[in-house]
């Protein structure tokens, strides 16, 4: 359902994706990880359509993303790493913009916000504006916009950044429960996340792929913890 063929993307002088090849199925939650400036936010923003690469392609879908965006756009869901929402508005209003923009109207936007209100577990926020809002209920905004139109795809962007450990529980569950019948890619620091809901991972640093394989297997492989799998592998092929 992904298809990412050579990804090139510099900023100036640097290079922040460089080459970058992989494939998602429905049924898989891939974790994608690497240390801090590695690529994979700009990998994300490509995949939704938000940079357009220098060069190579990628399909969501069987869309690509340089000749149908708004077909990409309209079958993924994507949540970004600091979840961009209006202040002014309520998480309703915010929502109803959300179902606008998605051509989600009458019972169909109905049936959607109550599908999603509970699941994101926002309800006792939803007539609050968004300024008033903790991290961890943004995050869960963010989240709700992402999903509300049952997307066959997910681009998720750190989704438990600033979530308490019992919101953290219940996303990762929430991911878990969607894995079967879509296509997830996860962006996470946290590798305790990626044993929980991940299928797979894929490990970037300086914008190329260092590692593409199972959590379990890499911990087999190195026998040892995957934090320390993926510090021996960012700091010695990066040397």
């Amino acid at each position: 359902m992904i298809s990412v063929k050579q990804l090139r993307r510099s900023f100036g002088p640097i290079v922040a994706v460089d080459g970058v090849s992989f494939e998602v199925q429905k049924g898989q939650v891939l974790g994608f990880l690497g240390p801090n400036g590695a690529g994979k936010t700009t990998v994300m923003r490509i995949l939704a359509c938000f940079l357009r690469p220098d060069t190579g392609t990628a399909t969501i879908c069987g869309y690509d993303i340089l000749k149908d965006p708004v077909k990409v756009r309209q079958a993924l869901g994507y949540l970004a790493e600091n979840s961009p929402a209006y202040n002014e508005m309520t998480v309703g209003s915010f929502l109803d913009f959300v179902c606008d923009a998605r051509q989600i109207f009458g019972k169909q936007r109905k049936n959607a916000l109550d599908r999603i209100v509970p699941l994101c577990s926002i309800e006792s926020v939803y007539h609050q504006t968004i300024e008033t809002l903790s991290k961890g209920y943004m995050r869960r905004v963010g989240l709700a916009q992402a999903l509300i139109h049952d997307p066959e795809v997910l681009i998720l962007d750190e989704p438990t950044d600033g979530l308490d450990p019992n919101q953290k529980h219940e996303v990762r569950q929430l991911i878990k429960k969607m894995a079967a019948d879509k296509c997830i890619v996860v962006s996470t620091h946290i590798l305790e996340e990626v044993e929980a809901v991940c299928s797979r991972a894929i490990i970037i640093s300086r914008g190329s792929i260092l590692v593409d394989s199972t959590p379990e297997k890499l911990k087999s492989e190195h026998n040892c913890s995957l934090d320390e799998v993926f510090r021996k592998i960012t700091q010695t092929k990066v040397a």
